[in-house]
């Protein structure tokens, strides 16, 4: 069988504004070393955070238009002490090596990058990048774009603006490790565009996209808290407007309490530092809190709403409707907190007791420093970020590796995002490569990311710079998945998802990303391809820069993607089909453009297809 087929082709209210009580904290230290900064003040960079690291170190068969699922898993290793060993020689990669890397610490691999690797190693090219400093905000470019714009056509209330900054931020953002970390996030703090609505919603997502990409390489504790704050996260898990208790019998709203402590910190059950279950006399898992804690903790998120006024933030009277309009103001303003909408009931949740009438900003400091030095943390959240980068099913050792890390980076600090990615990232298991046979390691690659790895390998051209990319989330027609479109809070995927009756399920092994793969979303997928490696979409257009000048040259284009998009890891059987098929087209050097740019079309669509890429090994 070759590995090729043909696949058939709400209401709007203007809030009231009471005297307001901003919320702001002094330089409190938090989480051990961590300090909150008062207002939005990005974090400065402290000395003693620094996480210079060190040098050390399934097959999912998609068929076109059939499928047969595999499994993806991964290897083992040994736990290393958690004080900072001396720094070993630097062991320099392949080319093979340096791109395999390349594709789990970011999108794409470029020539600079490739050779910075192999020049100096992991850690060094590491460092480098954790110095890059963010490249223009998702809102910055909204603004850019005069999207923030009050005109009667009330553009204001369209939400399609945000898919536009999001593909903008993906595909052209210069600092691209810190893109690819923060699409991690995005699906571990997951708010959607898709319900936002009312006023701005692209600057909703926008500024709550900013959050993710101006933390991603700070510390948990800080991201944690600015998340909660978010106006964007406050819409999405209704803290935005959260009443107290009153005595006609209505109580606190919980859905952010049950998801911060769920979804974003501690998980359902209790786990030991490799990830692994806890488990009580009966070998029952041990649940890590209850419906008391839960509503015991919705109180402290109490008193929380948009802040439409700070920092410059107006409204402007306007003749088309009988409301004033506001400014962009209350999307990336911090909510504010108003006291008199507080519950000053007592707060018992997890061990901790917060007394009755604590101010609410303290009894939020309490209650995050809580779950922040919850046990459960570190393993919890390292599991599903080399998930997400490097393989589904990582062992307990490797877990464990980065749990401790995330436990202490080496100098007393709890948390440190730079010292978690590196952890992830030279891992002995990220860095050795699974033999051929090893048919139940890596991870299936996520549309989304798929698109913008082959969109930044072969280079973006946009003729008017509006990146008009609509939602991507139709499986028939589409990619079947949009950056910021997550259908619920859970998601596009579950971490823990195990497609049935398959190897994946037979092996007992997860396999997150296969919770998108049927026959609709296979077809679908392969229908976008097919035109959109060659006319792009819209006016955003594959530019094939460094491809065009050796079209003619079959052998040097095939190995150029193979590296690239893969890690070389086509097989020799994959090689000769694509090889033959785009030999057919005959070009020689002196082809026309428009012929060239037909056969490195094609290429890339074989590649985007072909079962070997779509799994990353």
């Amino acid at each position: 069988m070759t590995p090729f087929r043909t696949a058939l082709r709400s209401d709007l209210t203007l809030p009231g504004l009471p005297a307001r009580a901003p919320l702001g904290y002094g330089a409190r230290r938090i989480g051990g070393l961590v300090q909150e900064l008062v207002g939005d003040d990005p974090a400065p960079e402290d000395p003693s955070t620094d996480s210079s690291v060190d040098a050390r170190g399934a097959g999912a068969a998609l068929a076109l238009g059939t499928l047969a699922l595999a499994a993806c898993g991964g290897g083992g290793g040994s736990q290393p002490a958690v004080s900072n060993p001396p720094p070993p020689p630097v062991i320099l990669a392949t080319d093979t090596e340096a791109a395999r890397f390349l594709l789990q610490a970011q999108f794409a691999v470029n020539d600079a990058d490739l050779a910075a690797v192999k020049a100096s190693g992991y850690a060094s090219w590491l460092n480098s990048k954790f110095t890059v400093p963010p490249g223009q905000s998702g809102v910055a470019w909204l603004n850019s774009q005069g999207h923030n714009s009050i005109t009667s056509e009330q553009r204001y209330f369209w939400p399609q603006f945000g898919d536009f900054m999001i593909w903008n931020q993906l595909l052209a953002g210069p600092d691209e490790m810190r893109k690819r970390l923060a699409l991690a996030l995005s699906e571990f703090f997951v708010v959607s565009l898709s319900p936002i609505d009312g006023f701005y919603p692209p600057y909703v997502i926008g500024a709550y996209w900013d959050v993710l990409t101006s933390n991603a390489f700070g510390n948990f504790r800080t991201l944690l808290e600015r998340i909660t704050l978010n106006a964007g996260m406050g819409f999405f898990l209704n803290t935005k407007g959260n009443l107290k208790e009153d005595a006609n019998g209505r109580e606190p709203d919980e859905n952010y309490a049950r998801e911060v402590m769920q979804l974003f910190t501690i998980g359902l059950y209790e786990l030991n530092a490799d990830g692994t279950n806890r488990l009580d006399a009966n070998n029952n898992p041990i649940e890590t809190y209850g419906q008391g804690d839960i509503t015991n903790l919705a109180r402290v998120f109490t008193g929380y709403d948009w802040d439409y006024l700070a920092n410059g933030g107006s409204f402007t009277p306007v003749a088309w409707v009988d409301y004033s309009i506001p400014s962009t103001h209350f999307a990336t303003n911090t909510m504010w907190f108003n006291a008199s909408n507080h519950s000053n009931l007592e707060v018992t949740f997890l061990g901790l007791t917060i007394p009755a009438g604590t101010p609410g900003p303290e009894a939020l400091r309490l209650a995050l420093d809580r779950l922040f030095n919850h046990a459960n943390v570190g393993p919890f959240f390292a599991q599903q970020m080399i998930q997400q980068l490097v393989t589904n099913n990582p062992s307990p050792a490797y877990v464990g590796r980065v749990s401790a890390v995330f436990a202490n980076n080496g100098a007393g600090v709890r948390g440190d995002l730079k010292a978690v990615w590196a952890a992830i990232l030279t891992d002995v298991e990220a860095r050795t490569a699974p033999a051929a046979s090893s048919t139940l390691a890596g991870k299936l690659r996520e549309p989304v990311v798929r698109l913008v790895q082959w969109w930044r390998t072969v280079g973006v051209n946009s003729s008017d710079s509006k990146y008009e990319i609509y939602d991507t989330s139709s499986a028939g027609d589409s990619l079947g998945q949009s950056p910021l479109r997550a259908p619920s809070v859970f998601n596009f995927f579950r971490p823990g998802y195990v497609p049935p009756n398959t190897a994946i399920a037979a092996a007992v092994k997860q396999a997150p990303e296969f919770q998108l793969l049927n026959e609709t979303t296979t077809a679908g997928y392969i229908n976008f391809l097919q035109w959109i490696t060659r006319w792009g979409y819209g006016e955003v257009r594959p530019a094939y820069t460094q491809l065009m000048p050796i079209a003619h040259d079959t052998d040097a284009v095939v190995a150029w993607l193979n590296l690239r998009l893969t890690a070389n890891q086509l097989s020799t059987d994959s090689l000769t089909v694509i090889r033959t098929m785009l030999n057919v087209f005959g070009i020689t050097a002196t082809s026309p453009d428009d012929q060239k740019l037909n056969k490195l079309a094609t290429a890339c669509f074989l590649i985007l297809a072909c079962p070997e890429y779509l799994v990353q090994k």
